[in-house]
């Protein structure tokens, strides 16, 4: 049996797309070793700087370490943004595809041929090996974009919004349920946005409305905008009897002057009310912001920052400006020094990082529904996801006692949490 090894870069939408191209090879037997792999694929990310620079040199990597008649296939977002660049640099790599072909990857590597369709692909049905977890899968609710941030690429590289039918949505839904998947995270670039393309509004509202219909799962909606959040949206997943109270919008900055620079759509008075309304109920909210844009002030980033302690978010994801050619903050002529930007980085990571330990105090003496996902690789604690948080970006619980013998990965336990040491929280299975 020929052997297989996939790499998978950047995010969750990209490990959807590699999982059903592990479904149309699953003839191939899957190896971690490259230098033993008859096939190697790097599913690419091309967002920003750091992505571009992980998936070139993994691409050369893999170039110098595949065995002779190997075939190694570059898919994905940097392959589709750089396609009459890169085969050029890069003439190692076998075949090249972009965004649009991840269901034809099999043809292309029987054919040993490149091919860069004019579209996205959007899953349509598509079946695929689910990685990384027996019982949580993401789900895809739509591709590209229709915001037009000026620091952003994604919409040059996936084109306008396009939305998946509810019906199609729901169906996958169920179908992973019958093979034992109960946690779901619906992901897209845009979830917020979701069906505005086919002129509906509360389109993530009418999704939810049937997602409730499904009895024994657990959901998490990712990537919210802030220009289509209602707060009529944040009530409707308050009340969701499947949808956990899980908030990630990223606000990028809340000067209004940089959110306009940003053309983020939406005023930092409007942002406020949004996350004010998400922290009624008790909940989860994650942000991105972004240090360093062009035209930002010391004033500028000084509200930032007292924002961020004032607001105190769950999670911050913290960005350096990333200058990205095509977009209109590339073609600004008042960008600031790398050095600034760095001391501007630091200064909010060291903020994040106190703000996330008093989101972790919020915990201690709770007892949560949590997610068993067995021992840790030292095999001192087993560890633990609360129901709200979400899958490897918002950390577990160690947990060093349980009163219930013979547990389940996958299955939910109550997990009282004792204390908070350091960063890590310490829970008992009671």
């Amino acid at each position: 049996m020929k052997k297989l090894h996939l790499i998978s870069l950047g995010c969750a939408k990209n490990l959807v797309d590699s999982e059903v191209m592990l479904k149309k090879l699953e003839n191939y037997k899957i190896t971690q070793n490259p230098e033993e792999a008859d096939v190697i694929i790097i599913n690419t990310c091309g967002f920003i700087n750091s992505a571009k620079e992980e998936s070139i040199n993994t691409i050369l990597e893999m170039a110098n370490l595949k065995k002779e008649n190997a075939i190694l296939a570059v898919t994905g977002c940097l392959s589709e943004r750089y396609k009459d660049i890169l085969p050029k640099e890069i003439p190692e790599v076998d075949i090249w595809s972009g965004v649009g072909d991840f269901d034809k990857i099999d043809e292309l590597i029987k054919k040993r041929k490149s091919q860069f369709s004019n579209k996205v692909f959007l899953i349509h049905k598509e079946d695929r090996i689910i990685t990384g977890s027996s019982y949580h899968a993401y789900i895809k609710l739509s591709e590209g974009c229709n915001q037009k941030c000026a620091f952003c690429a994604i919409p040059k590289i996936k084109g306008r919004l396009q939305s998946r039918p509810i019906e199609e949505i729901i169906e996958e839904i169920k179908k992973l349920k019958e093979r034992g998947y109960k946690d779901f995270s619906l992901i897209s670039q845009d979830s917020s946005s979701y069906l505005r393309d086919f002129g509906i509004k509360d389109g993530l509202e009418r999704l939810i409305d049937e997602i409730d219909k499904i009895e024994g799962i657990n959901v998490r909606i990712l990537y919210l905008y802030p220009t289509t959040t209602t707060k009529r949206l944040i009530r409707k997943i308050f009340s969701s009897k499947n949808v956990q109270n899980y908030f990630d919008m990223p606000i990028q900055h809340i000067s209004d002057k940089m959110l306009k620079i940003m053309k983020r759509g939406s005023n930092s008075q409007r942002i406020k009310e949004l996350l004010k309304e998400m922290k009624k109920e008790f909940s989860f909210v994650r942000t991105s912001v972004i240090v360093g844009h062009p035209g930002e002030s010391k004033k500028d980033f000084e509200e930032l920052k007292n924002f961020l302690k004032e607001y105190k978010f769950d999670r911050v994801n913290v960005f350096a400006y990333s200058d990205e050619e095509g977009t209109l903050s590339y073609k600004r002529n008042d960008k600031l020094p790398p050095e600034i930007i760095e001391k501007r980085l630091q200064k909010i990571e060291e903020i994040v990082k106190q703000t996330t330990i008093e989101s972790l105090k919020k915990y201690v003496g709770k007892t949560c529904e949590c997610f068993f996902d067995g021992l840790t690789e030292d095999g001192l604690f087993y560890t633990v996801r609360p129901k709200l948080w979400e899958r490897e970006i918002d950390g577990d619980i160690l947990v060093n006692e349980s009163e219930i013998n013979n547990l389940k990965i996958g299955e939910i336990y109550n997990v009282k949490i004792t204390k908070l040491l350091g960063e890590e929280l310490i829970g008992k299975i009671i």
